[in-house]
């Protein structure tokens, strides 16, 4: 006797469905680690354009925004800008990146991050612009993924919503109750 697809998935997995990825979208505080962002997608959604949904749930002014090179887009200059206008966007721009038009007379962000790379290249580019801060970023990441896990328990798009911020607050709630604090000897 043979089976359907959808019959042979129910009798393996109890569904008719697979479960599928979710990507996990963070927001964390350099300076105390804390996560002031959380937002879960599907794992088609692209990372540049969740940054305005990130932002909305940050009510503090930030002074910076910080992410890798697939956030070198003008969207995501654009929707830091727009949110928070004094904040500085720290993305390496691509290695074929060229300026923009007005780099000559009005540099974006992005046109001075290029010009220092020309100057100093990309390391000193990264020293000079507190890119290397991102180490701290991946760092929470990995405290999640230690403590929390690095999978969701939930079924319902609703529940995994809910168990991603209880996770978060969770998390914020350890560094409350105390952090290390290192002192650097001789």
């Amino acid at each position: 006797m043979t089976q359907g697809a959808g019959e042979w998935l129910i009798e393996k997995h109890g569904s008719k469905r697979r479960r599928g990825w979710r990507k996990l979208h963070i927001a964390t505080s350099v300076d105390t680690g804390r996560i002031v962002a959380v937002l879960l997608t599907d794992k088609d959604v692209d990372d540049g354009g969740q940054v305005g949904a990130l932002l909305e749930q940050i009510e503090e002014p930030i002074a910076s925004f910080s992410g890798d090179g697939a956030y070198d887009r003008d969207d995501v200059y654009a929707e830091v800008t727009t949110q928070h206008p004094d904040a500085a966007v720290i993305v390496p721009p691509r290695a074929n990146a060229v300026p923009s038009e007005t780099a000559e007379t009005a540099p974006t962000q992005r046109d001075q991050h290029l010009q220092c790379i020309a100057e100093r290249g990309r390391m000193g580019w990264q020293r000079a612009s507190g890119y290397n801060d991102r180490a701290l970023i991946e760092a929470d990441i990995s405290r999640w993924k230690r403590v929390i896990g690095d999978g969701l328990r939930s079924q319902t798009d609703e529940r995994q919503a809910t168990e991603v911020a209880i996770a978060a607050n969770v998390l914020n709630r350890i560094l409350e109750l105390g952090c290390p604090k290192y002192v650097r000897v001789a």
